[in-house]
């Protein structure tokens, strides 16, 4: 009674020094009255105790979980047309076929209006590229043309200036040069004319008309002389002048001209190339989408790539699932997507269990362990396979269906064996991985361990009281688990130890800062 009113007086302590107090802490406090009230009121040990008398013999360490049964190497057949597609035919289930053999048939009605469509398209895309690269041919031409003018026009401007500075400009000075000569001579004889004349006048042998008519003749030949003097002038100051400016620019323009036309006719030429270049990408690009369309409509039938019996993956998806919504069967009239799992078709006679092990579990099962599996519908019969594949990461499906179940994919290579002609792929079946084995263990019920203070214990029954003892412990099949040290056989152990005592010892409570509104528990 003593320690009753003790321990009340400690709890009664903590709440008054502590009148505000969370509900977390609330709990830890009902939990520990709950324990020790427990413990105060559990009478002696032989009136509780659930005797259990340490066994020594055969021990089998295994983990037995469901799976399936599916090939060991198989083909998978997928939907490749874009898209939803329904199915129009399929093969029967469990049918035996050979390679080459139709097993699916898809509508393909709106793929062969497509491609109808696209043969349409492609003969415009045909027509416009022929003429884009005639088109080009010309332009080409017709570049090459305007340049060769272009490049004859400044050619002839150059010799037009050429010809008039060496040529007829160096003709016309001479002729007017010539023309001043005659005309001077024809001056000198006419002056010697008149002056005979004016002679012959005086002394009587010439007319009056006569004189006269040679006195005009010499002012005439005058005239000439100044006439041609100024046509010489105007020459060389005004019409070569005129006529060198007019080549020179005429040169000058022909080449700006030239230069323009090249310009322009590989300005031409480019876009004509261009437009060249487009029309056939976009020949090829509607090409293409005929060859895509055509290869799709190809895929719409489906035949078989070996032998082997038809097994529709919807039937093989169902089977491994445990959770979540079902999978419609594959049937006519069904849509399928892209890239969705249609046919399996095995390729061997070895068959695999597909399953999933719990977190628990993982870090005793290991890839080459033996396993025993016995399959639902064939009694009587046990195979035998090893370990061959453990996943790293989480069954993701499981996991969405249940975030606290944490399962990862296992694989069990069945060996080819007697009775490997009765297994048939989606069969349910049960499979015991062997973790260990030992001929003589020392071994008790799992429920009479528990941790003390972190030591492995048990509660070992001496003299009608529980006596704790510190074990040492090795693998554990969910039942028993084995006892390296610490036990021998035919010593007494109880199955109801005092959980209390593990409680307290886990769970200390500690100071709580006077200042803080939040308690908290800390483990040693």
């Amino acid at each position: 009674m003593s320690n009753h009113m003790n321990f009340f007086g400690g709890i009664r302590g903590i709440i008054t020094k502590r009148p505000v107090m969370s509900i977390g802490s609330i709990v830890v406090l009902i939990f520990i009255i709950w324990v020790v009230l427990s413990v105060l009121s559990s009478g002696d040990a032989e009136s509780s105790t659930n005797p259990y008398t340490v066994k020594q013999g055969p021990l089998k360490i295994s983990i037995t979980e469901t799976g399936t049964i599916q090939p060991k190497e198989k083909l998978v057949i997928k939907n490749e047309v874009e898209g939803s597609t329904a199915i129009t035919y399929v093969v029967d289930e469990g049918v035996k076929i050979k390679k080459g053999e139709l097993i699916v048939q898809l509508d393909s009605s709106t793929l062969s209006d497509r491609v109808v469509d696209q043969e349409i398209q492609v003969q415009k895309a045909e027509a416009s590229r022929v003429e884009a690269s005639e088109n080009y041919e010309v332009t080409k031409n017709q570049a090459q043309s305007d340049i060769e003018s272009a490049q004859l026009s400044y050619e002839f401007a150059q010799l037009d200036l050429k010809k008039y500075i060496e040529g007829e400009y160096p003709n016309a000075l001479r002729e007017a040069e010539s023309n001043i000569t005659l005309a001077e001579e024809e001056l000198a004889q006419a002056k010697d004319t008149l002056e005979w004349s004016r002679k012959l006048y005086e002394e009587g042998y010439l007319s009056q008309s006569e004189l006269e008519k040679d006195e005009l003749s010499y002012s005439q030949k005058q005239l000439a002389v100044q006439l041609k003097n100024n046509a010489r002038e105007l020459l060389v100051n005004y019409t070569y002048k005129r006529q060198l400016t007019k080549l020179e620019s005429d040169v000058t323009q022909s080449k700006a001209a030239l230069e323009r036309t090249a310009r322009k006719a590989k300005a031409n030429v480019a876009q004509a190339e261009a437009k060249k270049a487009a029309m056939q990408a976009e020949y090829e690009r509607q090409l293409a989408k005929l060859k895509k369309y055509n290869n799709q409509l190809e895929k719409t039938s489906i035949y078989a790539p070996g032998d082997g019996t038809v097994i529709y993956a919807t039937s093989a998806e169902q089977s491994q699932r445990r959770h979540g919504s079902r999978t419609e069967p594959l049937k006519v009239g069904n849509t399928v997507q892209e890239r969705q799992e249609l046919i399996h078709l095995p390729t061997t006679t070895g068959f695999v269990v597909n399953m999933s092990i719990n977190e628990g579990d993982l870090s005793k099962v290991k890839v080459g362990l033996h396993a025993l599996v016995t399959v639902d519908t064939i009694p009587n019969v046990v195979y035998t396979g090893k370990v061959t594949y453990i996943s790293n990461v989480i069954n993701a499906q499981e996991a969405y269906s249940n975030s606290d179940l944490k399962l990862y994919d296992t694989v069990i290579t069945l060996e080819n064996g007697g009775n490997m002609d009765l297994l048939r792929s989606g069969s349910s079946c049960s499979a015991e991985i062997i973790i260990d084995q030992y001929e003589s263990a020392v071994y008790v019920p799992i429920q009479a361990v528990m941790s003390v203070d972190r030591k492995t214990t048990v509660y070992v029954i001496e003299g009608g009281k529980l006596n704790p003892r510190i074990v040492e412990t090795g693998l554990d099949n969910d039942v028993v688990i084995r006892i390296t040290s610490g036990l021998e056989p035919g010593e007494i152990v109880s199955l109801s130890p005092p959980l209390a005592q593990a409680a307290i010892f886990e769970m200390p409570l500690i100071a709580l800062p006077e200042n803080d509104d939040s308690p908290t528990l800390v483990l040693p």
